[in-house]
C-alpha cells in the first residue's frame, strides 16, 4: 500500500506538471494559422454569442453594492467593467488570460537562445486568450516591423518640438496627429456597417502598435541624445530588438531586458486610469489613435506612469544625500525625512496588491543576475528594509 501511495502521488505530481503542457500543445494545434486578423474573425463571432447568452441569462443580477465611500474615492471597489485579458489579483499580482508571470517567462516563444518572453507573445495571448507558436511570434514581428514607417508630417512634428516639452507630452501628440492614417476613421465616414467596425479597429491597432517604437525612439534620441536618425527597421528582428537598436543600444542583455520589461507591462486589468481612459474615450467611437493618446495623458499622471521616472529621481537623491557608501541609519533618516515632509516613497506600495508586485520581482531577478553591483539597483534593494 505503500508503494502504491508513493506511485499514485508521483503519478499526481506527474500530471500536474504535463497537463498544462499537453493543454498547449493541444491549444497551438488547433489553430496554427499565422494571420492574426483571420485567427480573430473565426473567434469574435463566437465570444459575441457567448457574452449574448450570458447577458440573457444573467441581465438582472447584482454584483454589488456602491457606497457613498466608493464614489468619493474614485470609485475604487466598484465592478463596473469586464476586462478578459488579465485579472489583478491582490494576492497573486497580475495574470494574463490566466497566466501569471512566472507561467508566461515559461511559455510564451523566445528568440532561439533568449530567456525572456517576446511582447509579441503576449499580444497574441490577450487578444485570442491562445498561447501562441514560434511561427504565429515571428509572423506578428515581421508584420510589425513592416507597419512601422511614420507617415512625413509626424517626423516633423517630432524633429520640431523643443526639448523642454516632456517626452510624454510628446508622445501623446505623435499618436493624436497620427489619427490622419485612421482606417476606422475613413471607413466610417464612408457608411461601413457596425458588424465591421473590429477590423478597422484592428487595423489601426496593429499599425498604431508597429509605430509606437519609432515614435518613442525619435522622441528619445532627439531630447537626450543628437537628434541623429534612428535608423531603419530590420524585419527580420522582434519589436523589443527594433525598438533598442533604434534607442542606439546593441547590448544582449539590454535586449532582453525590453523583452520583459515590454511583455509584463502590456496590460495591466482594465480599471487603471491609462486602460480605463482608452476604453472610455473609444467608447464614443473615437479612433485607436485619439483614445490611446488619452489614456497616455493618463499614464503621464504622477499617481500612474510617472511613478516609473519618479522612482529614478527619488533614488538619484537619496544617492547624492547619502553617497554610494552608507550606512542603513542613513537611509532610514533619508526615507523619513521624505515621508515627513508629506511625500511618499515612490514605487512602493500598490492600490489593490496585498504582496510585493510580481512585475517588480521578476525585474528584481533579471538585475541581481545581470547587474547585482549597479549602484541605483543597490540602492533600491537597500531602500526595502
Amino acid at each position: 500500500m505503500a508503494l502504491f501511495r508513493v506511485t499514485t502521488s508521483r503519478l499526481q505530481d506527474a500530471q500536474k506538471q504535463i497537463i498544462p503542457q499537453i493543454s498547449v500543445v493541444l491549444r497551438q494545434m488547433s489553430n496554427s494559422s499565422t494571420d492574426l486578423k483571420a485567427v480573430l474573425a473565426s473567434k469574435i463571432p463566437k465570444e459575441q454569442e457567448k457574452v449574448k447568452k450570458f447577458r440573457k441569462q444573467h441581465g438582472n443580477t447584482k454584483v454589488g453594492e456602491v457606497t457613498v465611500d466608493m464614489m468619493y474615492g474614485g470609485m475604487r471597489g466598484i465592478k463596473g467593467l469586464i476586462c478578459e485579458t488579465s485579472v489583478l489579483d491582490p494576492d497573486e499580482g497580475i495574470r494574463f488570460r490566466g497566466l501569471s508571470i512566472p507561467e508566461c517567462q515559461k511559455q510564451l516563444p523566445k528568440v532561439e537562445g533568449g530567456s525572456e518572453p517576446l511582447p509579441e507573445g503576449l499580444f497574441w495571448l490577450l487578444v485570442t486568450g491562445d498561447v501562441p507558436t514560434d511561427a504565429q511570434v515571428k509572423a506578428l514581428s515581421k508584420e510589425w516591423a513592416e507597419r512601422a514607417e511614420l507617415p512625413p508630417h509626424v517626423v516633423s512634428l517630432l524633429n520640431n518640438l523643443p526639448n523642454k516639452v516632456h517626452p510624454m507630452s510628446q508622445f501623446a501628440a505623435a499618436v493624436t496627429v497620427l489619427n490622419s492614417e485612421s482606417k476606422f476613421v475613413k471607413a466610417y465616414s464612408s457608411g461601413v456597417h457596425k458588424t465591421k467596425y473590429w477590423e478597422y479597429t484592428y487595423e489601426d491597432s496593429m499599425d498604431l502598435i508597429a509605430k509606437l517604437p519609432v515614435i518613442a525612439a525619435t522622441i528619445y534620441r532627439n531630447t537626450y541624445k543628437d537628434g541623429s536618425g534612428i535608423g531603419a527597421i530590420d524585419t527580420s528582428k522582434d519589436w523589443s530588438h527594433n525598438f533598442t537598436t533604434m534607442l542606439g543600444f546593441d547590448n544582449a542583455d539590454f535586449i532582453e531586458l525590453m523583452r520583459l520589461y515590454l511583455t509584463i507591462h502590456s496590460d495591466h486589468e482594465g480599471g487603471n486610469v491609462s486602460a480605463h481612459t482608452t476604453h472610455l474615450v473609444g467608447s464614443a467611437l473615437s479612433d485607436p489613435y485619439l483614445s490611446f493618446a488619452a489614456g497616455m495623458n493618463g499614464l503621464a499622471g504622477p499617481l500612474h506612469g510617472l511613478a516609473n521616472q519618479e522612482v529614478l529621481v527619488w533614488l538619484e537623491k537619496l544617492r547624492e544625500s547619502v553617497g554610494e557608501k552608507y550606512t542603513e541609519e542613513q537611509l532610514k533618516e533619508f526615507i523619513w525625512k521624505t515621508l515627513k515632509s508629506g511625500q511618499v516613497v515612490p514605487g512602493y506600495g500598490h492600490a489593490v496588491l496585498r504582496k510585493t508586485d510580481p512585475r517588480y520581482t521578476c525585474q528584481r531577478e533579471f538585475a541581481l543576475k545581470h547587474l547585482p553591483n549597479d549602484p541605483l539597483f543597490k540602492a533600491s534593494l537597500s531602500s526595502n528594509f
